[in-house]
């Protein structure tokens, strides 16, 4: 086989977060009397970390007096509603479960904060994914390569062996930082469109594509 391990995104790759995002991020405005996003905002937000989402969804970003308290109560808010509308993406658990059965090894790696990914993972992906990456004082989030590389490290494999996989330019640029493939799905937060325009060049349009992919 072609790879012998595969690396996922998180949001908009194996889990769809968009409600609950938005329903912190706007719980978050709602408390401090600002204006709250749409879904579709929300959307366009979401790839570089949860603090940048918030920058992004206040009017005046981090120069509003007020922004920590924001993020703090965005914060606060997702930790506890994290998981009330989040769902898998059709046909995930069963990739999942037959590249275990390839012998691949797995791992995901998320600009989320840890807190909310190891929460997701142990809710959706316990006994099947063991390496779990979000974002850590100390290491550089995506698009730099460092926790793709550390989850190699985690995982016992070598980077050339990995596939990426996620769903925006952000993974894009990450898997060219780190030198390996990128395989960009169409499910996720990002259209065709806008992944073509910032150089996707493998698009899976169901997590079958993905399978397929490695088995080469």
């Amino acid at each position: 086989m072609k790879y012998k391990a595969v690396v996922y995104d998180l949001d908009g790759t194996l889990l769809d977060t968009l409600k609950d995002l938005q329903g912190s991020v706007n719980a978050a405005l709602r408390a401090f009397g600002m204006p709250e996003r749409t879904l579709e905002e929300v959307r366009s937000f979401v790839g570089n970390g949860v603090r940048r989402l918030m920058v992004l969804a206040v009017p005046d970003g981090d120069d509003d007096p007020l922004f920590e308290e924001v993020f703090a109560e965005f914060r606060r808010h997702y930790a506890i509603h994290c998981n009330d509308t989040t769902v898998p993406y059709p046909g995930i658990f069963d990739l999942i479960d037959e590249l275990n059965e390839l012998g691949i090894r797995q791992a995901i790696v998320s600009n989320k904060a840890q807190f909310a990914v190891d929460e997701l993972n142990r809710l959706y992906f316990a006994g099947r994914i063991d390496v779990a990456i979000g974002e850590n004082a100390g290491i550089r989030k995506k698009p730099a390569p460092d926790t793709v590389l550390e989850s190699a490290r985690r995982l016992g494999v070598d980077i050339r062996d990995c596939l990426y996989v996620g769903d925006s330019e952000v993974d894009i640029r990450t898997a060219e930082n780190c030198g390996i493939d990128c395989a960009s799905v169409t499910w996720g937060f990002r259209t065709v469109e806008e992944l073509r325009r910032n150089g996707a060049v493998i698009l899976c349009d169901s997590p079958e594509d993905i399978l397929r992919l490695v088995r080469e």
